[in-house]
């Protein structure tokens, strides 16, 4: 649904509009009255063509037959409370609650402001239907956030749909599913939203110029011009779009908490360290390759090394470019993205891990794994990141059985996605589990529901290949952590390297 503050200050706008126009002294124009009860200075055909809508013939409805009209303002009729009209008394979609994006939820009809829903629908935005044909087991996933919450723990589900807990009707919690809470922003002492110098979205204050802060509490004592000139970079970006402007202060950002590994500095975060790791020093405490210093994100090489990252030895009698060419096999990345290219050789990562191996570490066997760690689901082999099944199973990981103990009225009903599709419209249904199209490589999910190209990426790898993509959320491996399994932290745990 729209934010309650961003449609109550669409509907603020909009009324100071009208109040302006019904409001202002009499004597303001000189095509209205000219005084208090003075008759109208408007002849009667000019004041009912000001109080109809543009295009209508003479003779039309004046106000849109919601108003009269009072010397060429027109003066509607309110009926209800939260019923809106435009200045000739025209109604406007906009002012009405959305659901999902759709207005009154496409379950109903926008009636100046107030959504007039379909028999067997209601809810502010007619989002919620009164019977409801969903199993509480489907109604529960639909309403689900992206961390398998329910309501963001901020609301009930009612088939399917978040009704956000708004105790005190001032609708400070919506979302689709409850996810954004103003609550937030109110700032304790004053006891207003953002301190009453800025905005609130989502929980989130967007502070007013020349005031920060979490609450926009603080006020700076420098203009804002003088503020983004100390926080420009020589580059012309703000904190160089790694950071954050505060009263012409750059807060850095740093992609790990810990500090270790990322680390973006400089007066206008100019320096970032990133540019100085090679992909394979994330397993150690290098940059550089672990043959240089780095400064200010470039690397200043050790005698005997060189390339932009010091990863090419002098003393090898291959090129720079012809080393990596050699690395690369027929993967896009050096190594495969898995591991150390030094004078065309690969040393695969992470370190002692015979379950990534080859030439050019093109053999990931992690990949045969699934979430619980089973490797082809405990009915085939691993082959160079492949599963190869055992007779009766087949699968990416060998996880279905080809003969099947289900009717096929029993098979469908698990395979139904919570809108009532069969494997959400993206692949076919076996023995109560969904086989996602192999043509959109993307699609996943126990009801094909889940799209991986929302995991994201690193080194030009979907989750780094460090891990799983899970519903559009990468599942590390272990020792990976990072939204996109892209920090190595090392891990205590002795890998099953006998299997």
């Amino acid at each position: 649904m729209r934010p309650a503050g961003f449609r109550n200050f669409l509907l603020l706008v909009s009324s100071v509009l009208i109040v302006g126009l019904s409001a202002v002294p009499q004597s303001f124009s000189p095509s209205l009255r000219s005084g208090t009860g003075a008759p109208c200075r408007l002849s009667r055909a000019e004041s009912e063509r000001r109080c109809r809508a543009p295009g209508q013939p003479p003779g039309g409805a004046l106000c849109h037959g919601r108003g009269r009209c009072d010397c060429g303002v027109c003066i509607c009729h309110v009926s209800e409370p939260g019923v809106y009209f435009g200045p000739l008394c025209e109604c406007h979609e906009w002012v009405c609650e959305t659901y999902d994006g759709s207005t009154c939820a496409g379950h109903g009809k926008c009636d100046c402001g107030k959504c007039k829903c379909q028999e067997g629908w209601f809810g502010d935005a007619c989002q919620y239907p009164i019977h409801c044909d969903l199993t509480k087991k489907k109604s529960n996933q639909m309403c689900k956030n992206s961390q398998d919450v329910i309501c963001s723990n901020a609301g009930t589900c009612h088939c399917g749909r978040c009704k956000c807990d708004n105790p005190d009707g001032n609708g400070l919690v919506y979302g689709k599913f409850c996810e954004c809470d103003d609550r937030e922003c109110i700032d304790d002492e004053t006891e207003e939203i953002c301190g009453g110098h800025g905005k609130c979205y989502c929980g989130n204050c967007y502070c007013g110029s020349g005031w920060h802060g979490d609450k926009c509490e603080f006020q700076c004592d420098i203009t804002p011009w003088e503020s983004k000139r100390r926080c420009t970079s020589p580059d012309g970006k703000i904190c160089s779009n790694r950071g954050t402007c505060v009263c012409g202060e750059c807060s850095c950002h740093d992609v790990d908490p810990t500090g270790d590994w990322g680390d973006i500095h400089g007066d206008t975060c100019e320096c970032d360290e990133r540019d100085c790791r090679a992909v394979y020093d994330r397993y150690s405490d290098d940059f550089c390759s672990g043959h240089g210093q780095c400064n200010c994100g470039r690397c200043d090489c050790k005698v005997g090394w060189y390339g932009k990252k010091c990863e090419h030895p002098r003393s090898c009698p291959l090129s720079a470019e012809e080393s990596i060419r050699k690395c690369q096999g027929s993967s896009d990345l050096p190594c495969s993205g898995r591991g150390k290219c030094e004078c065309g050789k690969c040393t695969c990562y992470p370190p002692g891990d015979r379950r990534v191996y080859g030439k050019t570490c093109e053999c990931d066997d992690r990949r045969c794994e699934g979430l619980d760690g089973t490797v082809c689901g405990g009915h085939g082999t691993c082959s160079c990141g492949h599963c190869v099944c055992e007779t009766g199973w087949f699968g990416k990981l060998c996880q279905h059985p080809r003969k099947c103990n289900m009717t096929e009225e029993q098979s469908k009903s698990l395979c139904e996605s919570a809108d009532g599709i069969l494997c959400s419209g993206k692949g076919s249904c076996h023995c109560g589990k969904c086989i996602c199209s192999a043509e959109e490589w993307y699609i996943s999910g126990e009801l094909c529901d889940c799209d991986d190209r929302d995991c994201d990426k690193h080194d030009g790898l979907i989750c780094t290949g460090n891990g799983i993509c899970s519903c559009g959320n990468c599942e590390c491996w272990d020792g990976w952590n990072g939204n996109a399994c892209e920090i190595w932290l090392g891990t205590e745990i002795h890998y099953l390297l006998q299997k």
